[in-house]
């Protein structure tokens, strides 16, 4: 191979971030490749933070954050202003991650300047295509357009094979979270961060001292819920269903890290401070969310990112939505999907935390969706691609 092969990231989330930093530090660490980072901005403070974490700087930033940015604003200005660094830069392969418009748009631009386009994290499904919005329609539309695909595991290739569109650049490599969460865990302290913050609406929702739940005895249900989909009277359900928990187990700590988005605040906020036994936080950089994650009993959470990290970690999770694109964990029996029905929500924990067994069961669950080798064979399959006589395609990621 005479030249390097360029490879462009292109990303703008946190969850982003995450699973594209292990591959970015393992193409950063062989001479084979050159790369460039660009980012959107998608979620600009969170997305910072997962930066440093990992130590990457952007080589482009392309800063399309606006408050109340819409949809359509995020893909317009996404879209214009990718358009003159594709041509400046002209990379052999752009790479973008999971079902984001960041994601969708950085493929559909690429395209447009006939970039060949590989997706990290395809063929994951929920077959609704309002559900979840609008992340199932972006991973469908990418499917389409990805010229090298990378699943994580065979259920997400089955996917793609069902629609036609597994080819021989399809590699199942596990997910790429994994790798990062190895690399984290590796560098983190024992206990709870003492760097948690109380989440501010309309002040201070409880207290400020939070040095109590550093050393807590109790057991931790950690709480995130953000989705489109569960806003306004899902996430109140949800709400209910916690505080008739707090109030009924009095060996629990509900801690509840509250997403910025407005629409979140003002529902959790109003029905959830000062009740006793709930925490209701700002939202924690990585290594924090982590090393709660990591003391945690039991984590209730309409997040992907979480379901994958959670078995790795040893944590059950009740999963607050109606359909999943993530059932490996379902059907192994580390997590319960139950929605954002109240009754449905307590039976579904009260049942976890009333039964040792039941709990020890789902803990003790290998993790079904990566095992920390996924960076490393995104860039065995691109060798492969660009130079298929001299470098192995890599053997796939089997959670068997």
């Amino acid at each position: 191979m005479k030249n390097a092969i360029h490879v462009m990231f292109v990303f703008g989330t946190r969850p982003e971030a995450i699973k594209m930093a292990p591959v970015i530090l393992a193409l950063k660490g062989d001479p084979r490749f050159k790369v460039t980072t660009a980012v959107t901005g998608q979620h600009r403070q969170i997305l910072d933070q997962v930066l440093e974490l990992f130590k990457i700087e952007p080589d482009i930033d392309l800063d399309i954050m606006q408050v109340n940015q819409t949809l359509t604003g995020i893909a317009v200005r996404a879209l214009e202003r990718l358009e003159p660094v594709l041509i400046e830069n002209r990379p052999d392969l752009l790479l973008v991650q999971g079902d984001t418009s960041t994601a969708f748009i950085g493929g559909l631009a690429a395209f447009y300047q006939k970039i060949p386009v590989g997706h990290i994290e395809a063929g994951l499904r929920t077959d609704q295509i309002y559900d979840p919005f609008p992340e199932e329609m972006n991973r469908r539309m990418l499917s389409r357009i990805a010229e090298m695909q990378f699943p994580p595991t065979k259920w997400a290739c089955d996917n793609l094979r069902k629609e036609g569109l597994v080819h021989k650049d399809t590699y199942i490599t596990g997910n790429t979270v994994t790798d990062a969460l190895r690399y984290i865990l590796a560098q983190l302290p024992p206990g709870i961060s003492d760097k948690l913050q109380p989440c501010r609406y309309e002040g201070v929702c409880g207290s400020e001292d939070l040095s109590d739940l550093l050393n807590t005895k109790k057991r931790i249900i950690l709480v995130e819920t953000h989705r489109r989909e569960n806003l306004g009277a899902p996430m109140a359900s949800v709400c209910r269903a916690l505080k008739r928990l707090s109030e009924d187990f009095s060996d629990i700590e509900i801690v509840f890290s509250v997403h910025p988005n407005p629409k979140v605040r003002e529902v959790v906020c109003p029905a959830l401070r000062n009740q006793p036994g709930v925490r209701l936080l700002e939202p924690m950089n990585y290594t924090e969310l982590l090393r709660l994650m990591r003391a945690s009993y039991l984590i209730m959470t309409d997040s992907g990112g979480i379901q994958e990290e959670a078995p790795s970690l040893a944590v059950p999770v009740i999963v607050l939505r109606k359909t999943t694109e993530r059932p490996e964990g379902i059907v192994s029996g580390n997590a319960v999907l139950c929605g954002c029905d109240e009754e449905k929500v307590y039976r579904s924990a009260e049942k976890i935390l009333r039964s040792e067994a039941e709990h020890d069961g789902m803990a003790k669950i290998a993790n079904p969706y990566g095992d920390g080798m996924a960076s490393q064979r995104i860039l065995q399959a691109i060798l492969h691609r660009f130079d298929p006589e001299n470098c192995a395609s890599p053997e796939p990621f089997s959670a068997e």
